[in-house]
């Protein structure tokens, strides 16, 4: 904000009773906090890249080019959403990102590790200590608490049940949830049904968050709560998020939008 707008709305408070200007500083300070990015520094290392990477499958007799040769790399700390049409291929670049499916050609390095030549076995535990997933849908077990859904990525990390308890404790009152932590998902509604998402997804100390239409099920105030929520994830912990989103104004919010069409960047 210029000084001159900031003396333009010092004005037009002096002219309001007590209660309506408390009331507009806290709409002005929410708008000018919401407008504010986080810049990332240009000598930040870059941890996800990608090297002409290329994907094809067959649907049935049909022969499916999804990436077509793509490079993009993204910075410690970024915010990055990636856009498109449906089909155009930014699922299936993030899932590559995520060490979720291999390329048929190119390169994907995390920290400088090509992570598209690992076995089975050491890409899974790289992806549980690494990288951090939400999905449009939220996969939590139905017959688990929260406390436990949240618990899982630990389990699988070999973490020591008391030490996990209480990191799933702390990850679940970070996203505001604490007064749900013994609540079943039946009993969660679709907002707080994402956040446990998130908290899962963070559970391991993930240094790169993965999401994928993470909005797709919420309506808009629960969509804009949950890229609030991406933007103090970057901001707390220096974590690099990553998100597929349709949603142009969610997406505006990021630091960087990548385009995807037909497989190819643009």
């Amino acid at each position: 904000m210029t000084q001159k707008s900031a003396d333009l709305v010092a004005k037009e408070l002096l002219s309001l009773t007590d209660n309506d200007v408390e009331a507009a500083i806290r709409a002005l300070r929410n708008a000018v906090v919401k407008k504010s990015k986080i810049r990332v520094p240009v000598n930040s290392p870059v941890v996800v890249e990608v090297k002409e990477i290329k994907k094809s499958y067959k649907t049935g007799s049909t022969h499916v080019e999804a990436l077509k040769g793509v490079d993009l790399q993204v910075k410690q700390g970024e915010f990055v959403a990636l856009t498109g049409t449906s089909g155009s291929g930014k699922s299936t670049l993030l899932q590559l990102i995520g060490g979720l499916d291999k390329p048929s050609s190119g390169s994907v390095l995390i920290n400088g590790q090509d992570i598209s030549k690992f076995s089975d076995r050491k890409l899974s535990k790289f992806r549980n200590k690494t990288i951090g997933f939400v999905f449009q849908f939220f996969y939590l077990q139905p017959f688990l608490t929260l406390a436990t859904n949240v618990e899982v990525p630990a389990m699988f990390a070999r973490i020591k049940p008391n030490n996990r308890h209480d990191r799933s404790v702390s990850t679940i009152d970070a996203v505001g949830l604490s007064d749900r932590i013994t609540h079943l998902p039946r009993e969660l509604s679709g907002g707080q049904l994402q956040r446990a998402a998130i908290a899962r997804a963070l559970m391991n100390n993930p240094k790169i968050l993965l999401a994928d239409e993470p909005t797709g099920n919420l309506d808009s105030n629960n969509a804009v709560a949950i890229f609030d929520m991406f933007e103090k994830i970057r901001s707390d912990y220096g974590t690099t998020v990553i998100v597929v989103t349709h949603d142009t104004s969610l997406a505006s919010r990021a630091d960087r939008i990548v385009q995807l069409s037909d497989g190819v960047l643009v």
